[in-house]
This record gives C-alpha cells, structure tokens and sequence, in this order.
C-alpha cells in the first residue's frame, strides 16, 4: 500500500517535530526550506571560530518535547544533553542588589535570596506556586487540542478551565495578587517578552510562563538550542523522511480550496495528501497562497492583525571568558512600564531601556574557542510597523548598548576584547530571515488572536492545508511550538491515517 504522502513547508522547530511524528507513523513525509540549514529561527550560525543560537535560549519544560520523542520511538535524553540553570537567571534592576531567582526545586534557596532582597516576600511564592499550579492544571489540557469551532469552548476541559484563564487581566494584574514590591512583579511578570507582549498587556492567562520557568527549570542544551533542530532532523532522515535544503517553494497548489500538493522555484510540482505550513504565518500567506483562495487572510486583513514587537541582536564573539557573570542576565530599564509603553506604541527606545544578554560559555565550552566567549545580547524594539530607519539607526543604537554593557561593572571594557560582532535589525528579520514586520514572537496574544481566534492548526476555509509554529493555536516560543506539532500530526493521523 502506498503511503500517504506529507509536504511541510519549512524546517523550523514546529514543522520537524510535525516531520518526526508523522515519519514514524510511517507516512512520506518530505519537509522543503528555502535556507541552506534546518531551524528556522532555532538554528544557529558562527562567526570565525564563535558559535551562536540564532533565535531561543531558555529551553523550557522539556517534557513536552521528550513526549513527543517517546512517541517516535526515541529518547531526548539520548540526543542532547540537558544542562539545568540555577539561578535561573541574574535580574539587575535601578537601585536594587541583583536577584538571582532559583526554580523550585530549590525552593529554601529562592526563599532566601527573596528575603534578602524583597524581606517577608517568601509566603508570597508559596502561594503564587500554588495558585499557578491549580491553574496550569486545567489550562495544560486546554493547549493540547485544536479550536476548529466555536463549539470546542463548550467541552469540558474548556469550562473546566474558564475560571482560571484570568483573561480579563494583565499578567501584571494576576501577579499584584502576589506580591506588593514592583520589582518582584516584574521578576514574575517579564516573561511576557517571551511572547513579545507588555506585561500591562498581555492576558492574564500567560501568567503561567513564569510558573512553568520555576516549577520545571530553566535548562540549556549543549552546544546551543539549535542542537534540538538537528538531532529531529536527523531522526526524520532515520525514519525514512526527506528534507531538501535551499529549496525555495514558489506556491501551494489548490484544487478549489482542497490543498494538493506545492510549486516549487524551480518549476517542480510535488503533489502530497495534506501540506503543512511551517513558514513564518503572515509571510506564507501572502507569499504561497493566491490572494484570490484567501479572503480571511488578505493583504489587507494581514496588515490589520495585531503583531509582537521585534527585537535588535548583537552576537559578539569576545577574546576572555566572564566568569563572574551568569548564563543568563536580564537588566531592567530604570523605567520599564515606560520602556515597553514605547516599544507597543512603535516608537525608538531611546535611552532607558530593557535587554538580555546570554553568557554561555560559563556553562558551555563548546560554543567558543577555549578562553574565549560567545556572547548573545537582545533588546525587545518596535517591529516594523514603526517605520524606525534601521540602517541609520543601527550603529549609533549599537555603540548606545555597548555603552550600557560596559557599565554592568563585569563587562567593563568588552569592546577592547571583541573579535567578532553580527548585528541583526527588525529590518534584517524581515528581509534576510522572512519575518513579517520583523514580529519575531509572531502575532499578538491578545485576546482575539487566541485558541479559536488564532489562525486554526487545520487552517480554516481549506482542506488538507495545516499549520505549525508560532502562528497559530497554541501560540509562540518553543514548549508550544512543539505543542502546535503534535496537534497537527494527530489531525492529519486522524483525517488521513
């Protein structure tokens, strides 16, 4: 018997694991990416003898990913090796001692690093670990599924939740039920950058990212998180699967609005049983699918959605290795409710503001030459609907957050050790890497671009046509990216199989 044949459209992490799935079901599974490697934005690239993750750096609750190698009969433990991270991070805020939070499974060590600096605090994380825990208990099942209709609200796992979605308040609401010192809320609240949200914005039910950072871990990989895209790779190949890299697709083929196979740049027709986009959401719209086939998701209508902000990088290979700074670093502008207010209004960030900086050559010798470090910085910026001149910008704004670097007392003088440095724009994500309006957490997670309202996982309006990724249900960052996958393989399993 012929096996039923899969195309997926990009090998970003979704659309491997949708690879990996369906491969070891035993369908044809043949993945296209318009790059020359696999990973999308979880993939990595070097710089001289200096290696970095292009894209993600928490790698959070890897059980969700160890589910699904179970399920293709693997082990992640196996593949990768796991490296947990405590402190979690280092937190630096304007007039306060650094915090340096732990996960939970060192909780007396978190109660006294919350005393010390946040004094009668402790109590509070009790109860917010509790309170988040019963809440992340009912809305787990709820991510687990697809919302192809209005009716998925009325099951039982939906209702069941619906008095913990808290949706009808920000995540910096949910946590001043907790805690009564800003800082603390903003230790518990930042996560919302993870999505690419403001914390006075985003809906209260993604108080939960925080929950799942300290009631699992905060976990590295080594040799970077891009190890996790190339281990599925090979597995999919293992498995009987293709992947052709520097493979643009020039358009999906439709009959009516049944999805029968795709176009390739060269003139290839590949014809398959079901496609699934893995492609950054609103870029494939409107760059694979004739306007005419997509009257929900027009040019017009892409434009109108509500989209993340985007973020500026630096990726700075540097000649000494920082022993004295942790693996991750989060410093707060004296202001942020300020800083993130510009970021959602679209305007420049100027001089206070927000940004991370990854040091994991203190954990990971892999990454750089020996005595020498890979260094990662991010500022959260405006996309693209900012209208912010990048190319001008970019090397005074680059000599702004060296500056502000150097007086985070460790790196003093960094600029004198650097022996390699790559700048990436809100302009570079959407030219060089496909991003829609360089909205590199995708769309919003508002409320009315969440579960039915998110592009569906078996995209509306079309048969046979699926999505993976950060553009549709369950949302943005790589625990639920993971997440979109298996929903995916098991509506092709069970529509097809």
């Amino acid at each position: 018997m012929e096996k039923k044949k899969i195309i997926i459209i990009g090998a970003g992490p979704g659309g491997l694991a949708a690879g990996l799935l369906l491969s070891s079901k035993g369908y044809s599974v043949k993945i296209y990416e318009k790059k020359p490697y696999v990973g999308g934005r979880n993939s990595s690239f070097n710089l001289g003898d200096y290696k970095f993750d292009l894209g993600p750096t928490f790698f959070l609750m890897p059980q969700v990913l160890e589910d699904i190698f179970i399920e293709a009969g693997e082990r992640l433990d196996e593949r990768v090796n796991l490296i947990e991270i405590n402190p979690m991070y280092r937190l630096k805020f304007y007039g306060l001692d650094d915090f340096n939070p732990y996960s939970y499974n060192k909780k007396f060590l978190m109660y006294g690093e919350m005393e010390k600096i946040f004094p009668y605090s402790s109590k509070s994380y009790d109860k917010y670990i509790n309170r988040e825990s019963k809440k992340f208990s009912k809305l787990e099942p709820c991510l687990k599924v697809p919302y192809l209709s209005l009716v998925d609200y009325l099951k039982p796992n939906f209702l069941k939740a619906l008095p913990y979605l808290d949706a009808h308040k920000s995540i910096y609401d949910v946590l001043g039920n907790y805690y009564k010192e800003e800082e603390l809320k903003l230790s518990f609240t930042f996560q919302a950058k993870y999505i690419g949200m403001s914390p006075w914005v985003a809906p209260g039910t993604f108080s939960m990212i925080s929950y799942l950072e300290h009631k699992y871990g905060v976990f590295h990989i080594e040799g970077g998180l891009n190890k996790v895209s190339k281990v599925i790779s090979e597995l999919i190949i293992k498995k009987g699967g293709e992947i052709f890299l520097d493979t643009p697709v020039k358009e999906i083929l439709f009959e009516d609005k049944k999805a029968i196979g795709i176009k390739l740049d060269n003139g290839d027709i590949i014809e398959s049983d079901s496609v699934i986009i893995n492609a950054d959401f609103s870029t494939a719209m409107k760059n694979l699918i004739p306007e005419e086939l997509r009257n929900k998701y027009s040019n017009k209508n892409l434009e109108k959605k509500k989209y993340s902000c985007s973020t500026f990088m630096l990726y700075i290979g540097v000649d000494k290795i920082y022993k004295n700074i942790p693996h991750h670093n989060i410093i707060f502008a004296k202001d942020y409710k300020k800083n993130v207010k510009k970021i959602s209004e679209n305007k420049s960030v100027g001089g206070d503001f927000s940004f991370y900086i990854q040091n994991p050559s203190v954990t990971d010798s892999t990454l750089a030459p020996n005595g020498k470090s890979s260094v990662y910085v991010l500022v959260p910026v405006a996309n693209n609907n900012s209208e912010i001149d990048w190319e001008l910008e970019k090397d005074d704004f680059t000599q702004l957050l060296l500056d502000k670097i150097e007086k985070i007392g460790e790196f003093k003088g960094i600029r004198d050790h650097i022996e390699e440095l790559k700048i990436i724009t809100p302009n570079d994500w959407e030219i060089d890497y496909d991003v829609y309006k360089g909205a590199v957490f995708n769309l919003s997670h508002n409320i009315m671009q969440m579960l039915w309202f998110r592009p569906h996982n078996e995209l509306e309006g079309y048969k046979n046509l699926f999505l993976v990724g950060g553009g549709t249900h369950p949302g943005s960052g790589l625990p639920t990216i993971y997440g979109s996958a298996k929903i995916v393989a098991d509506l092709i399993d069970k529509k097809i199989g």
